[in-house]
């Protein structure tokens, strides 16, 4: 069974959506702060968190990141937070999805089976070739085959491709990009990812300029579809 970690210090919100997991075959644990959402996922090893960033405790993107040093978990926000430069904060801390408060139920409940679904399996963990068709990524291997030819590489262009790859169909924020491939000291260099990501596309896409597979989210980050 699929087990949801619901995190909100509104009962009212809580119980509402304990009461439609359950009734649709989840398993389901619930903290209102911070600290025992992480103790909580440190020993129930949910399949999806449901994440409020307004806790009492700590800001939701400190569990973001207290999530992050040790599992890809899926982290669906709900939040009543609106403006674009929260959600790209949460999105680059690590967050999946983001639903704002106030939330239909049924949306919600699409949301979290569209992020369970894409962690299983991830890829590289079940999956190290994935072929989208036009070309071929080896993640075992490092390697990228188009046309039935090997394509050259720099070290910094299949890094970004291997994070992209490994995260399939998942947002991946600017600012987690930056860090992962470049280091823990860059987050605001938003240029390198257009150079990279343009060089990328030549390298790969049929039509650069109309990409199918490495896909940019405006103001937000980059997202790898098969």
């Amino acid at each position: 069974m699929t087990r949801v970690l619901v995190v909100d210090d509104e009962p009212q919100i809580v119980r509402a959506l304990v009461i439609n997991l359950k009734a649709r075959g989840y398993e389901v644990d619930a903290a209102h702060d911070g600290a025992t959402a992480l103790r909580l996922a440190a020993a129930r090893h949910p399949d999806v968190v449901v994440l409020d960033l307004g806790l009492p405790d700590m800001d939701g993107v400190e569990v973001i990141g207290g999530l992050r040093g040790w599992t890809r978990v899926p982290i669906l926000v709900l939040s009543a937070r609106h403006s674009s430069d929260e959600k790209v904060e949460a999105l680059d801390a690590g967050a999946d999805d983001y639903v704002t408060k106030p939330f239909g139920m049924d949306e919600l409940l699409a949301r979290l089976r569209a992020a369970v679904r894409r962690a299983e399996p991830a890829a590289g963990e079940g999956d190290v070739i994935v072929d989208t068709g036009e070309f071929t990524v080896d993640l075992a291997a490092k390697k990228v085959d188009r046309a039935g030819k090997d394509v050259r590489l720099t070290p910094t262009e299949w890094h970004l491709l291997e994070v992209l790859v490994r995260n399939s169909g998942r947002l991946v924020g600017r600012k987690q990009l930056l860090q992962q491939v470049w280091g823990p000291a860059y987050g605001r260099e938003t240029n390198y990812l257009r150079v990279y990501m343009a060089q990328l596309r030549r390298k790969l896409e049929a039509d650069p300029s109309h990409p199918k597979h490495l896909i940019t989210e405006p103001g937000m980050g980059y997202r790898f579809e098969k």
